[in-house]
């Protein structure tokens, strides 16, 4: 399993994604495919997960960004290519159907970065660094990072970081926005099971449905937000689920929900 670029194992119904290109997990295109081909794998088993942890194998790195040597060999149209391709990975792991929590450890730079924003939350060690360096080489983040920064940082602290390269600890990425918890190095895999022991005992129709609105309604106006919203609440109203929460609530028991 370690000689796979990506892989994943099953632990009490959440998916644990492991990154694994020493010594950095560095992001060049076949490490990006390995993971995109783990996320269609799970895709296939939705029915049987509810959740999503991501993190990088190793002592040093969550993910270090790309491949500099590759850079070497660019030209506009093939860095036009893979960038269009790294659009459609980062944006499947975004939208997948339950939620993903980046667990983060060591150097999470650059495309590393993007990727961890991506997901739905990102759960830092103490000892995590966090940073876009890509004008180090005269770039730019390039695989949306600047575009779901501007969620979380206000602009002009965005610009700071983008222009200067600087490298910040996870303190200061979980003051910033950046991150959402900070944890004791060696407590990222079970800070995130913790999370999603709680996410478990909800109704998971609601938590699915919950992120779709989540990550569509904030490029809408208000009217087509609402709109969305009130069509996925409104359907809701027709699962067993959503019955099974409200008559376990009025008897004040735990609901037994079976996902329909």
């Amino acid at each position: 399993m370690g000689e796979r670029l990506a892989y994943y194992e099953l632990r009490e119904r959440i998916a644990i994604v492991t990154i694994d290109h020493p010594p950095m997990n560095a992001l060049d295109m076949p490490t990006r495919e390995a993971i995109y081909d783990v996320f269609v794998e799970l895709d296939h088993q939705r029915e049987e997960i509810r959740g999503v942890i991501l993190c990088g194998a190793g002592e040093k790195a969550f993910a270090a960004g790309a491949d500099i040597k590759s850079f070497l060999e660019l030209t506009p149209e093939v860095a036009k290519r893979r960038l269009t391709r790294s659009h459609q990975i980062y944006k499947m792991i975004e939208d997948f159907e339950w939620p993903v929590v980046a667990a983060i450890h060591g150097f999470c730079l650059g495309g590393g970065l993007e990727l961890a924003l991506c997901c739905d939350l990102r759960y830092a060690e103490e000892n995590a660094k966090f940073g876009f360096p890509e004008v180090n080489l005269s770039v730019f983040p390039g695989n949306g990072g600047i575009w779901r920064s501007m969620y979380h940082l206000p602009l002009g602290k965005l610009k700071e970081l983008v222009y200067s390269g600087e490298i910040i600890g996870a303190e200061e990425a979980f003051r910033l926005g950046f991150v959402e918890k900070v944890v004791p190095a060696g407590k990222r895999i079970e800070a995130s099971m913790e999370f999603f022991s709680k996410v478990m005992e909800k109704g998971p129709l609601g938590v699915r449905a919950a992120k779709k609105v989540i990550n569509r309604v904030r490029d809408m106006n208000l009217s087509h937000g609402l709109e969305l919203e009130s069509d996925l609440w409104a359907g809701l109203t027709g699962t067993e689920d959503m019955k099974e929460g409200a008559r376990a609530f009025i008897e004040k028991r735990a609901p037994q929900y079976k996902c329909r």
